[in-house]
């Protein structure tokens, strides 16, 4: 499957203020303790041994394995090299190549209009100033940038130290997860449809190009071929070209969609929208909810069936295309492409809700008008029974050596890094140590999951309120 697994498996007033500062303590104790007891009695379900036990973390951000350990930067509300500040919420992210020690990362920052204070531009956006206006995608009704876009980082991977750091897509919003192409840029997704006229000026819901080695800030072109729709992440097959796509939308009425360029260097250029349906059309139901339509290593053969008015004004799309057959996934998340194939989380799909990884392997005609007669072949890959091993999967990426890593992202629960074997065994590699839960922070989701192209370095980030994590260890010390 991964030609890569033969590699590494490398007065008063005072006196009620600290009264009620010391209440705040002990509640944050009483909260440390049950996060404590609960990590001793679950932490460490896991189906195979992996890196062995987690140890606790003294700073109470990421709890690693013996001999892990990672280097925090680009922290949200630092200042950034190009005087802009770093932006809250860090979410997807792909990593480049630079030279032979430094890399870069582009990464996603899933910002709302209502999270004015939490951009790139600072307190009441006074630095909103600074930015040309043909650089910004849209504005709201304040005539500021929207808050939402992407920051690129330079990393030494021999210092273990950010190089710099600037905006690289503005204007945009809620951009959730995305996904790296084969020449070197990242593809950043809306996970919205906020309307021209709902606090802003423009459409969203849109999947913008980034290129890694660009110095300033991108041109905020969307492409539209894609279709608008909650975005979440995507994929481009090397080999054909296709771009694949998830949504997420909260009630797991989500397509699981792929795209055909006309050129499959310029994505702008236009080409053809399709879902994926299953042998039984729209009477298929892979979520496994109401019933079992198949076992983890279940396979079956697929069609595509094609979508038209994609701008999708009435926001429509994905039942238009589950009344053509497409079938339904429960809110489509992270998407990763392997060696011919590729995987992809739904973060609430199974019986138990708790999410289910997917592994598409295209046709050898994929896209092509023949494709009927060798089709691409769907698995349901991992369906967990026992969510403690591992619930609310979300980004995802794949090792040098094939194994899964996957971001978990619960609310109100503490959240792992998890890695998958390619039997579909499933380990635990990292622990978000935050107590508590919340939008400020606290024990917020993982997102980003990424490699060095070295395979030395796993980055990460810690979704709120925003910081990237760079971990190194002994990989080749997997044990099954």
């Amino acid at each position: 499957m991964f030609t890569s697994r033969r590699r590494l498996i490398q007065g008063t007033s005072a006196t009620l203020a600290f009264s009620g500062l010391a209440r705040y303590a002990s509640a944050q104790d009483r909260a440390r303790q049950a996060s404590a007891a609960e990590i001793e009695a679950d932490a460490y379900r896991s189906e195979v041994y992996g890196y062995g036990p987690l140890r606790s973390d003294p700073a109470r951000l990421f709890d690693l394995p013996e001999g892990f350990s990672y280097t925090a930067f680009s922290r949200a509300g630092e200042p950034m090299s190009d005087g802009f500040v770093t932006p809250y919420k860090a979410d997807g992210m792909g990593c480049f190549p630079l030279d032979d020690h430094q890399v870069i990362l582009v990464r996603n920052h899933e910002l709302k209009p209502r999270d004015v204070e939490r951009s790139a531009y600072g307190p009441e956006r006074k630095l909103a100033a600074k930015m040309p206006a043909d650089r910004v995608y849209d504005f709201d009704d304040e005539n500021l940038p929207a808050t939402g876009g992407t920051t690129t980082l330079v990393y030494d991977l021999r210092k273990r130290a950010l190089e710099r750091s600037h905006l690289s897509l503005t204007g945009t919003s809620t951009n959730c997860a995305g996904g790296v192409t084969p020449w070197g840029s990242w593809l950043s997704c809306e996970e919205t449809t906020q309307a021209k006229g709902q606090e802003a000026q423009k459409d969203h819901g849109w999947v913008f190009e980034v290129p890694s080695q660009l110095k300033g800030v991108a041109d905020p072109l969307p492409i539209t071929g894609m279709g608008r729709f909650r975005h979440e992440a995507a994929c481009i097959d090397p080999r054909t070209g296709v771009v694949y796509l998830t949504e997420d939308v909260g009630d797991g009425l989500c397509l699981f969609y792929r795209y055909l360029p006309h050129d499959r260097t310029k994505l702008l250029a236009g080409g053809r929208l399709q879902a994926l349906a299953l042998p039984e059309g729209a009477e298929a139901d892979p979520r496994n909810w109401e019933e079992a339509y198949w076992q983890p290593g279940d396979w079956r053969n697929v069609d595509w069936v094609d979508l038209d008015g994609v701008d999708n004004p009435y926001e429509d799309l994905r039942y238009r295309g589950h009344a053509k057959g497409a079938a339904w996934f429960a809110r489509g998340e992270g998407i990763h492409f392997g060696q011919g194939e590729l995987y992809f989380t739904c973060t609430s799909g199974g019986l138990q809700k708790g999410g289910q990884i997917f592994r598409y392997v295209p046709s050898p005609r994929e896209g092509q008008s023949d494709e009927a007669s060798q089709p691409g072949r769907l698995q349901l890959f991992v369906e967990q029974p026992d969510t403690r091993v591992m619930e609310m999967c979300d980004n995802l990426a794949i090792s040098p050596w094939g194994h899964l890593m996957v971001c978990e992202d619960k609310v109100g629960g503490i959240n792992y890094l998890r890695g998958v074997t390619p039997e579909g065994k499933t380990y635990t590699l990292g622990r978000n140590a935050a107590a508590g839960a919340g939008d400020v922070g606290g024990n917020s989701e993982l997102a980003g999951v990424c490699f060095s192209p070295d395979g030395t370095t796993l980055f990460v980030n810690i979704y709120m309120p925003g910081v990237t994590l760079a971990i190194t260890g002994p990989w080749a010390k997997f044990r099954a």
